[in-house]
């Protein structure tokens, strides 16, 4: 590579001491954010994009660690190298969390679901299951939700928008079966109203 640098009229101090380094710092920017994003992938059951993505992740990496070899003495290829492999988590995580792939469950805990919360999840259209939960002041509703990631950061304001005191937290599915959907007795305001005199 020096060598087509040299043909091209650069100078050698120049191509050694920060072309080079800058080549590096991108090659691992770019394997590490694809090495995140495969992981994530992975973890997420995507068994067709994360072998591509390994694919280009290792090429990448053996053209980095090449040029490393090659300038055993130069330590501003070694900064470089690590200052790209920090940079590519960085933006891998970035770029994962843009692309939201995947399913997440969140769990809702709080003693009473209001009609402005129930009118959110029918307008917006998601599916939750409940039951009956016991905490430390008497009984709770423990909702589930199982939605796309790209939908959760819909859900969350809707939660603090009509129970901003509510209780949740949220975890990554590796995998959804969908089956038929569960009618909650919380479809509509009667039903909701029975289903609390039933529980008293």
């Amino acid at each position: 590579m020096q060598e087509v640098f040299a043909n091209m009229g650069m100078d050698s101090d120049l191509y050694r001491y920060l072309i080079l380094p800058l080549l590096i710092f991108l090659a691992r920017v770019c394997d590490v954010t694809l090495s995140t994003i495969r992981i994530i992938f992975v973890m997420n059951g995507k068994r067709n994009i994360a072998p591509i993505l390994g694919f280009f992740e290792a090429f990448i990496w053996l053209l980095a660690v090449g040029q490393i070899i090659s300038q055993v003495d130069n330590i501003f290829a070694y900064l470089a190298y690590a200052g790209g492999f920090a940079t590519g988590t960085y933006i891998g995580m970035y770029v994962e969390e843009r692309l939201a792939v995947g399913m997440a469950v969140l769990r809702l805990i709080t003693p009473e679901i209001n009609q402005g919360m129930l009118d959110f999840l029918h307008e917006n259209k998601f599916s939750y299951s409940l039951v009956d939960g016991m905490g430390k002041k008497g009984k709770v509703n423990v909702v589930f939700f199982v939605v796309k990631r790209e939908n959760l950061d819909r859900l969350v304001s809707g939660i603090n928008e009509h129970h901003p005191q509510a209780f949740f937290t949220i975890e990554n599915v590796r995998q959804v079966n969908e089956g038929h959907p569960f009618n909650s007795p919380l479809a509509n305001q009667q039903s909701v109203r029975r289903w609390q005199l039933k529980r008293r």
